[in-house]
């Protein structure tokens, strides 16, 4: 459920700056939208699974503290992978044609909207569906 609002998150935001500077939505646009969809689900996973990994081993720890800590653990390389992407990004938006410039600002709306969204959409809506370690992890037979 987190994961999916923040990838609703990141499309209504993208899509919205388009429509508000009227951008015609052309096919690689539409790429670019699935594109940042998987980029999205893959930096909301890597936190996700940061917590599941801190909730086995902190147990009696609340799932707001666990959150903060995973969230806190995978920050840097967050970070760094959206910094990277970035500056491919601009470089093709500055010097690639102009049959690239809606891809790589869609890109760039979407990156920039996704990390936003893997931090602070994703895991407070985890946090306020009260998980803990029993409904995240499942018995060991």
């Amino acid at each position: 459920l987190a994961a999916i609002a923040a990838i609703i998150h990141d499309v209504i935001i993208t899509m919205g700056v388009f429509s508000f500077f009227s951008y015609e939505i052309n096919l690689s646009i539409v790429a670019a939208v699935l594109t940042i969809v998987g980029y999205s689900m893959n930096d909301t996973v890597v936190i996700f699974d940061r917590i599941r990994e801190n909730l086995k081993k902190y147990s009696k720890i609340t799932i707001s503290e666990i959150s903060n800590n995973s969230t806190n653990e995978t920050l840097s390389r967050t970070l760094i992978t959206s910094t990277t992407t970035l500056l491919a990004l601009v470089s093709i938006y500055l010097f690639g044609g102009a049959i690239l410039k809606g891809f790589s600002f869609a890109m760039i709306l979407g990156v920039i909207v996704g990390t936003y969204s893997s931090i602070f959409v994703a895991t407070p809506i985890l946090n306020y569906t009260n998980v803990n370690s029993k409904t995240i992890l499942k018995e060991e037979i």
